[in-house]
């Protein structure tokens, strides 16, 4: 348990939850016409493919919802070894290809990036930091808008990761409720900060383990809050999407077992509704941001106008419960065990 001066002195990682509203505001004002710009050079690509690792290949399973939802283009998630160690050579001439990378240094994501530039593809990278190795070998760079990251734990970065490359899709689309939507996200995000998740904490604690789910862009940040249980609390957490996880993994649901059940306001959410009131019938203690449920029990939430905006908003009031958890157990979340924050792999 952290001391009486520790839990009064702000973490980096509560510091930059607290900024995600400003950078997504930054973002917005500094970064969306030239967004605007890169959208408009690109021509009518065949598919979309994303490359990244980390929280940040969450931010691309997030896009690749919201392209294969919203404009029809199937997007592939690129593995960067196939280039860089297997000196694979994946056909992407007719693809958008995204990379997603804050350090903007991995070499396994910079030989996709340089792989798919010279069989013509055009090519976007989403990075944190302006002069990065991935910025020069991309057709178009944009800056996220972050600001400095210092908690090895990514917050602002993913938010504003997903935030870019919506604005891109939304931009290449022409989807103007997209875009109005994504323009109201820092006031949203401003309420998610505070909304109270701590009964999550009881359950997880005395099993130690938990599942994740979510439906569409929900299973993209629930693959997120899986990833920092374990980053930053030393918690074991599975992602599974709502339909996913009743084939088989549903079976050791009993006995207190702990489930967040993320609900977004959209297609998918009665579903999930469905199967967290199944999972608490079986003897799970689940959680679930939806108001559809009617014998799990319910987290506040804060919603958005539109589904893509209304998933996001909601890991933000995770990362403000999961920066709050990890110091009740115990560990400083601005330094994971064995992590440092830019990870270079070949």
């Amino acid at each position: 348990m952290t001391d009486a001066k520790s839990q009064a002195t702000p973490t980096h990682m509560r510091r930059e939850i607290e900024e995600i509203p400003d950078a997504a505001r930054r973002l917005l004002t500094e970064a969306h016409p030239q967004i605007r710009e890169i959208a408009g050079r690109i021509d009518a690509p065949v598919f979309l493919a994303s490359v990244a690792r980390g929280s940040s290949d969450h931010a691309a399973t997030f896009l690749k919802y919201a392209a294969e939802i919203y404009l029809g283009l199937a997007m592939a998630s690129l593995g960067p070894s196939v280039s860089s160690i297997y000196s694979g050579n994946v056909k992407l001439g007719q693809a958008l290809v995204i990379a997603i990378s804050q350090s903007g240094a991995s070499p396994d994501i910079l030989s996709v990036v340089e792989s798919a530039a010279n069989q013509g593809a055009f090519t976007v990278g989403l990075t944190n930091t302006a002069d990065s190795k991935l910025a020069q070998l991309s057709g178009a760079a944009i800056d996220i808008c972050a600001g400095p990251e210092r908690s090895v734990a990514a917050t602002k970065t993913y938010v504003n990761s997903v935030l870019a490359g919506l604005l891109l899709l939304a931009e290449i689309g022409g989807d103007e409720t997209l875009l109005k939507a994504l323009s109201e996200l820092p006031g949203h995000f401003e309420k998610a900060i505070d909304m109270d998740w701590q009964a999550l904490a009881e359950p997880i604690e005395k099993r130690g383990s938990l599942y994740v789910i979510g439906r569409g862009p929900g299973l993209a940040i629930a693959n997120e809050a899986a990833l920092k249980f374990k980053e930053t609390c030393q918690i074991h957490a599975e992602a599974y999407s709502s339909a996913e996880v009743m084939h088989g993994p549903v079976s050791i649901v009993e006995n207190g077992y702990p489930i967040l059940a993320l609900g977004v306001r959209d297609a998918a959410e009665a579903g999930l509704a469905e199967a967290a009131d199944r999972m608490f019938d079986q003897g799970g203690q689940v959680f679930a941001t939806t108001n559809l449920v009617e014998r799990a029990g319910k987290l506040p939430f804060e919603s958005a106008e539109h589904p893509l905006t209304d998933a996001l908003v909601q890991i933000v009031s995770f990362y403000a419960f999961i920066e709050w958890f990890a110091r009740k157990r115990g560990f400083n979340p601005d330094i994971p065990k064995h992590l440092k924050k830019v990870t270079q792999t070949v």
